[in-house]
């Protein structure tokens, strides 16, 4: 009987360089949400997967920026500690954006937390954007920038590459037993899911700032006997103003948010799931301890200026 190998894999890179689309690609299934805005995950959500013998379990951090409010600092001291607690570290970098400062940065800050043993891959994303004598000029530039273990040319949105990289991945973690059930695709509460696809749902319909100065819990969840869930969410906003445009005009924006949103849970849990939405004023959940253990994030991690 072959042994089988289990490890975790930390995801890293600029944020929008396409870690959630890669981990959702890995995985098979949406377990994190993607926007096209910047900075949209902010809790470590580890999703699972299977490549033979091998149980990879993946961190998907937040974004790695230069952050300004607490709720930024926590995120990138998350994102740090998730990829000092893995076996194997993946950077992905935007083909079309190259060398930016953002990733020397990130370079910098690896070598010097650089665990003994730990293996780091570079996966070049989003490669349909540029011609190939770029590509291979960028590859060469990262190299001898820093010393990664294996390089990779992937599309994580169509899946290009996607294949070698998970059976390199799954090559590089240690034996042992797996962590988690073979079914199991996420280790996070199903009601963390459904407020991070409603989180996702206000964020592709919300414009400007909006979307970092809110916020969405799952409140209750109650299974009902016809096998259904009922589901009522609070949205958290920091203004009575936000409050108005979250609704938006005679709650229209709400309801195709709620609607948008019902759907797709329904679609993740394969049964009917009844969604209630409710917007709430809180002037200060960005500086409330409870929100960030909502999260996933350390309220303390927030306090280093």
């Amino acid at each position: 009987m072959t042994a089988k190998h289990c490890g975790f894999v930390a995801l890293i890179g600029e944020p929008n360089a396409g870690k959630s689309t890669l981990l959702n690609q890995m995985v098979g299934a949406k377990v994190s949400i993607v926007t096209h805005k910047v900075q949209t995950t902010r809790a470590r959500i580890r999703g699972i997967a299977i490549e033979g013998d091998a149980q990879l379990v993946f961190i998907d951090t937040p974004g790695l920026f230069r952050p300004r409010r607490r709720l930024d600092r926590a995120m990138v001291t998350a994102a740090w500690s998730g990829a000092a607690d893995a076996d194997v570290v993946v950077l992905l970098v935007e083909a079309h954006r190259g060398l930016t400062s953002g990733v020397e940065a990130i370079l910098d800050t690896l070598k010097d937390r650089f665990v003994a043993g730990q293996k780091v891959a570079l996966a070049i994303n989003k490669i349909d954007r540029v011609k190939s004598e770029t590509l291979l000029a960028l590859t060469v530039k990262l190299n001898e920038a820093h010393n990664f273990a294996s390089t990779f040319m992937i599309s994580a949105e169509r899946g290009h590459g996607v294949a070698d990289l998970k059976t390199w991945l799954a090559e590089q973690v240690p034996e042992g037993p797996w962590h988690y059930p073979e079914d199991q695709i996420a280790d996070v509460p199903l009601r963390m899911i459904a407020a991070e696809i409603t989180r996702e749902k206000l964020t592709l319909r919300l414009h400007q700032e909006l979307p970092y100065q809110l916020t969405v819990e799952t409140e209750s969840w109650e299974e009902r006997p016809d096998g259904s869930v009922k589901i009522d969410q609070l949205i958290y906003v920091t203004r009575e103003g936000h409050r108005g445009i979250a609704l938006g005009p005679k709650g229209e924006t709400m309801k195709s948010v709620g609607k948008a949103a019902r759907e797709e849970i329904s679609e993740f849990l394969g049964r009917k799931a009844h969604l209630f939405l409710q917007v709430k004023v809180r002037p200060n959940w960005l500086e409330d301890s409870e929100r960030y253990t909502e999260m996933g994030l350390n309220f303390k991690d927030g306090n280093q200026k």
